[in-house]
């Protein structure tokens, strides 16, 4: 008598999966932040070398933020991308409440944007918000058409890695222009930019 394996659900969009996913989703993004911060003071300036270091933690940031959720959720189809821009939305709020009640209390880093806000944090908090659910969406909808063209299932380091390789390429060619922002912020604009335009591209492939 043989038994077979249940197949793993997919496609999960309840409120446990979307809140505890979120949660860790928001640690792991305070836990980037530190580590940013602590390259920006202890790595060494000279030759480029705190730059990389930065733009590495951005990158990996980047890639949790936008495939971690579709890979809790199981995205396959719409309920599951859902679920995982959800994840996305909860992940920002809770990282915002650790960022305000940890982070600006021990002066972790200048207030930059409050100065720009008129001292305000209200102002910058709903644009992080969407950026977060955004790259959780994109994601999503590049996990789903990825293992609908698998057949299956496939690995997270399968699916960030045209994200990654195309990031790589983007901030490359942004740094040799001589674009006037830190590397970092160039590495995290591009994969933002070529996440959405591979979720640009699943979509018009399933159309």
């Amino acid at each position: 008598m043989s038994a077979t394996a249940a197949p793993l659900a997919s496609d999960r969009s309840d409120f446990r999966t979307v809140t505890v996913g979120g949660a860790t989703l928001g640690v792991a993004t305070a836990v980037a932040v530190v580590a940013f911060l602590a390259a920006s003071r202890l790595v060494p300036i000279a030759a480029g070398t705190r730059g990389g270091v930065q733009a590495l933690i951005v990158l990996a940031a980047g890639v949790a933020v936008a495939f971690l959720p579709a890979q809790w959720t199981a995205a396959r189809s719409t309920e599951g991308i859902a679920g995982a821009a959800a994840m996305g939305l909860v992940g920002t709020v809770v990282f915002s409440v650790i960022d305000i009640v940890l982070l600006r209390p021990f002066k972790a880093y200048p207030w930059t944007w409050d100065a720009i806000g008129g001292g305000s944090t209200w102002w910058y908090l709903p644009i992080w918000w969407m950026l977060g659910t955004f790259a959780a969406w994109m994601g999503g909808i590049v996990t789903a058409a990825g293992a609908a063209a698998a057949r299956g299932e496939t690995t997270l380091a399968r699916r960030a890695l045209p994200a990654v390789a195309g990031t790589i390429i983007v901030a490359a060619i942004g740094r040799l222009a001589g674009v006037p922002v830190a590397f970092s912020v160039i590495t995290g604009g591009a994969f933002t930019l070529v996440l959405a335009a591979l979720a640009l591209v699943a979509l018009a492939r399933k159309g």
